[in-house]
């Protein structure tokens, strides 16, 4: 195998690396507890007002 393929193959993985832990970070659950993050926490509505339109 030559210079140029293993310089290739390492940028694709080093580009696969990057991307798979894009997606990972952006699927995992959120820290703070924050229900802004779309963690459905469960959060007890009952006690808000109701919007009019």
């Amino acid at each position: 195998m030559d210079i140029q393929s293993i310089v290739v193959l390492l940028l694709f993985a080093a580009a696969a690396f990057y991307l798979g832990r894009m997606l990972y970070n952006n699927l995992k659950p959120k820290k703070g507890g924050t229900c802004g993050s779309n963690c459905k926490c469960g959060m007890d509505f009952s006690n808000m007002p109701e919007q009019t339109k």
